[in-house]
């Protein structure tokens, strides 16, 4: 039996200068990994997206729990899962690239969702820390995209 994949994302979005970050951790069988990154002129829904494809892209096939912090990749997300397609007024408007991805990114993997926040002392507060350092960071210098020093996600173990 294949181990559970565990992925927390969390974005940061600031609306005066439309700017945004993401961050994730995906806790698998090969250990504990982490990337950040950010854009400018953005939304909130795409830089949650954005870290939840990003997680995905390289994470193993099998089972995976998904904690992150946007009510509608919750929500989109748990259909896709299911193999549904959201229609009328649940079919999503925007970032219709993004979405396409996360469709690819999960058959074949029972995945779950759950909506969270930034709890303190969790991993997902950890990544709602990264996610507004890179919302800072692309808002100063553009797009980017960069993992999590090994150091720093050491510091999650003991979370």
């Amino acid at each position: 039996m294949s181990k559970t994949t565990r992925i927390w994302t969390q974005s940061s979005y600031h609306p005066a200068f439309k700017c945004g970050g993401w961050a994730y951790l995906r806790d698998d069988a090969a250990g504990l990994v982490g990337q950040a990154g950010g854009d400018r002129y953005t939304t909130p829904v795409r830089m949650a997206l954005t870290a939840l494809v990003a997680a995905l892209k390289e994470a193993p096939k099998g089972p995976v729990a998904i904690q992150t912090d946007n009510a509608e990749v919750v929500r989109v997300g748990a259909m896709l899962a299911k193999g549904l397609q959201p229609q009328g007024d649940e079919a999503p408007q925007d970032d219709l690239d993004l979405w396409a991805q996360l469709a690819a990114a999960l058959p074949g993997r029972p995945a779950t969702f759950t909506r969270s926040g930034p709890d303190p002392k969790t991993p997902n507060a950890f990544a709602g820390a990264w996610a507004d350092l890179a919302r800072d960071k692309a808002n100063a210098k553009g797009a980017f995209a960069s993992a999590i020093p090994k150091p720093n996600l050491a510091k999650v173990a003991g979370l």
